[in-house]
């Protein structure tokens, strides 16, 4: 994999995850370890660096379970806590480096401010990570290491702006209901496209199937791969034999190169 750019779902489940708690139905009780979602998020290996997109509360485990010893920086898409939560738990990669860098739009970081006061104080008792919060802006690159940079995106999510990211010719969108022309400009050319969909039925603040499928068609990525999935959906089983040729259903612990 040397030289290689690598994006691992972390997890491709909506807020409530996959089985949902107290629900009995075929998809929740499924055998298939395809069919067991944690939240929304991504393990980025780009231009050398390690990347987390979005922390929520299932992040230690999905951590252990991609047996992740290295992180440089975290990306988030937006506030919610499905997104966020997992924020505090990422103390131990960071014990040996000088802080926890965190990169946002500045109402997610007034909000991280909010969730988190004891990481911002003056004089933080021993042992609380040492969070720092750097502001984004969709449409302006973000610096790497190397050379490199990732392209914060505006994404619409029902009525809440939030960002998507593009690294090279891959780029990472959840939590979608639109997207400005400016944004499908700027996804053009891409071998691979996730985005978000959410169930068949529609939802105020998230992309149905047949919404993504035609965002797609609008982008034109070379293969998408869909995520953040309700357990309405259905069986990834099923899933893989009904999606048209180039789009697939994402799932947890996949792995691409890009």
């Amino acid at each position: 994999m040397s030289g290689m750019n690598q994006l691992t779902f972390l997890g491709t489940g909506t807020s409530t995850g996959i089985p949902e708690i107290g629900c009995d139905c075929d998809t929740c009780t499924s055998t298939d370890p395809k069919d067991k979602r944690y939240r929304a998020s991504a393990l980025v290996r780009y231009g050398g660096e390690d990347i987390l997109i979005d922390c929520g509360p299932d992040v230690r485990s999905q951590l252990l379970a991609a047996k992740c010893h290295n992180l440089d920086r975290i990306l988030l898409t937006h506030e919610h806590y499905d997104h966020t939560g997992g924020i505090d738990d990422m103390r131990p990669l960071f014990r040996d480096k000088p802080e926890v860098p965190v990169y946002a739009e500045s109402n997610v970081i007034e909000a991280i401010h909010k969730r988190l006061p004891y990481a911002f104080v003056e004089h933080r008792y021993p042992g609380v990570p040492h969070v720092v919060m750097h502001e984004v802006e969709a449409g302006q690159p973000v610096p790497l290491r190397n050379g490199n940079s990732v392209l914060p995106l505006r994404v619409i999510h029902g009525r809440l702006p939030i960002v998507g990211y593009r690294f090279g010719d891959m780029a990472y969108i959840t939590d979608c209901k639109t997207l400005p022309e400016e944004t499908v400009e700027q996804l053009q050319g891409l071998s691979i496209l996730v985005i978000n969909a959410l169930r068949r039925y529609d939802h105020p603040a998230h992309l149905t199937y047949d919404e993504a499928l035609a965002l797609i068609a609008k982008i034109q990525p070379r293969s998408a791969y869909l995520t953040h999935f309700a357990h309405t959906f259905g069986k990834h089983a099923a899933l893989e034999t009904q999606f048209p040729e180039g789009v697939y259903p994402a799932y947890d612990g996949l792995q691409l190169t890009f």
